[in-house]
């Protein structure tokens, strides 16, 4: 199967978007690709604002695109755009760092006024790093995702079927075969 990038884009520790990412990575594993993690939180703000391109951080973050036949980028809308950090994240890698690469974009927000920002903000800038194929995407209200008090992450039901359309189609798109599983978002 695939090896995917699964990147979280939100700038808070404690991010809905984040929460969607992972859980989502756990149905792609399942489905039998490889799904390794970066939350670009973590990546040095320093290295990212400096474009320090030989900072360790940007060097691995680099490589792990790089490594990839798939990715998933999940961000938070603000002001219906994608978040800065995901821009700055982008900024650092090389031009063409999603050449051949098969990208399943995902948003969070609190508002359905934000619903276009993945095809107007965000698509224009995957297709001109050289993605493939840009699945469609999907917007998730805020509201839709919950953490129940055990830790695990819950999405409303209409929002997860969705959600296991778009994760499901990536996934064919990048040659897998999908064994039955339950809608479970």
């Amino acid at each position: 199967m695939a090896a995917i990038l699964s990147v979280s884009a939100s700038p808070s520790a404690t991010s809905r978007t984040a929460r969607l990412v992972r859980h989502l990575d756990d149905r792609l594993r399942r489905q039998g690709h490889e799904v390794t993690t970066l939350d670009a939180r973590t990546v040095p703000a320093d290295a990212l604002l400096g474009a320090d391109f030989r900072h360790p951080a940007i060097v691995e973050a680099t490589a792990r695109f790089a490594q990839a036949d798939g990715i998933v980028i999940g961000t938070p809308i603000y002001k219906a755009a994608y978040s800065g950090l995901l821009k700055a994240l982008l900024d650092v890698l090389p031009q063409y760092a999603l050449a051949g690469k098969t990208v399943l974009p995902l948003a969070t927000g609190g508002s359905t006024a934000h619903v276009l920002a993945i095809d107007y903000a965000l698509r224009p800038v995957l297709s001109s790093m050289g993605a493939a194929h840009i699945v469609p995407g999907w917007f998730t209200l805020d509201k839709d995702i919950t953490v129940d008090a055990d830790g695990t992450t819950t999405v409303a039901p209409a929002a997860a079927d969705a959600l296991a359309q778009v994760t499901d189609l990536f996934s064919t798109a990048l040659g897998g075969h999908l064994t039955a599983l339950a809608r479970t978002g």
